[in-house]
């Protein structure tokens, strides 16, 4: 098996196991560099890099860009390198960035940011569970059904919605083990006087803030499959609003500075080239800006 299926396949790994990643792809490559072309890496939301996509003078932008795009969730198309065509510009929405190193190469690296979809769990053996399930399915949520009053499963996160449809059996109990995670939605499924209730039951002031009763959007008198369809055309919509988002964890501190001979961006806290000087430690993404450095320090340091 090739490093680049192997990466492939834990890349499918991470997306079932609802992770967040951005799995960055060489699309174009300009020799002489050491990223190969179809090369592949899987960014974590850490700052942490696993495959091979570029040497020290690409990966630390690959990263950069990565992580923001783990932010906004939008996928990035990069230009690493030196853009010397004075009569042409980079293609819409490529981003160029200068990679001043000793091999003079450039690479064209595609970054496309994964974060697991929305979730479901619909608690209760009813049709209208059923029928949330089979259609949130449909659009691609990640939706199951439990038919246990402590939901069965590990935590929601901010991107979960609950939606308790026991009919009355559990509904409390269920509400209680939802109220206790971090779910980003809770909805009870019934009658506006039989969810005033259940709700007024929980003695819980501020979870029953949380809590939308009944759930989905006011159809009037209707069918368990229109009672799903009211529910999922909720979640749409406050998806749409921007909720029910995963929370993305915020990387390690990354400390950045600027290689004073090529001008590339460093992570101090990873860079292997330092030279001090004049009471100050530079940093450098190679041993060649190093040795220029060391050779005559006046050339690149600040003055002043």
């Amino acid at each position: 098996m090739t490093p680049d299926v192997q990466m492939m396949e834990q890349a499918v790994r991470a997306a079932r196991d609802r992770a967040a990643f951005v799995l960055a792809k060489v699309v174009w490559r300009q020799g002489p560099t050491s990223g190969p072309l179809g090369g592949a890496a899987i960014v974590w939301p850490d700052g942490s890099i696993e495959g091979f996509v570029g040497g020290a003078c690409a990966q630390p932008s690959v990263i950069s860009e990565a992580l923001e795009s783990l932010q906004d969730g939008e996928p990035r198309l990069l230009f690493l390198g030196e853009f010397d065509d004075e009569e042409a510009t980079p293609a819409p929405g490529v981003r160029v960035i200068p990679m001043a190193c000793e091999s003079e190469g450039a690479l064209q690296m595609y970054l496309e940011p994964h974060l697991p979809p929305p979730a479901i769990v619909a608690v209760g053996d009813t049709p209208a569970v059923e029928a949330l399930i089979t259609m949130a399915q449909a659009i691609g949520w990640d939706a199951r059904a439990v038919a246990s009053p402590d939901l069965g499963l590990p935590a929601p996160d901010p991107s979960t919605a609950v939606v308790v449809a026991s009919q009355g059996q559990y509904d409390d109990l269920a509400l209680r083990a939802a109220l206790a995670t971090d779910a980003g939605y809770i909805g009870l499924v019934g009658s506006k006087k039989r969810c005033a209730a259940t709700i007024e039951l929980l003695d819980d002031p501020g979870g029953g803030d949380r809590i939308i009763g009944p759930a989905g959007l006011d159809l009037g008198s209707t069918t368990h499959t229109e009672i799903a369809v009211a529910i999922l055309a909720d979640l749409v919509a406050r998806r749409a609003r921007g909720d029910l988002q995963r929370i993305v964890t915020a990387p390690r501190v990354r400390t950045e500075a600027t290689d004073p001979v090529c001008g590339m961006t460093v992570v101090v806290e990873e860079a292997h080239h330092r030279h001090d000087h004049d009471g100050r430690t530079y940093v450098f993404c190679a041993a060649g800006c190093r040795a220029a450095f060391s050779a005559d320090p006046s050339a690149f340091a600040p003055t002043g």
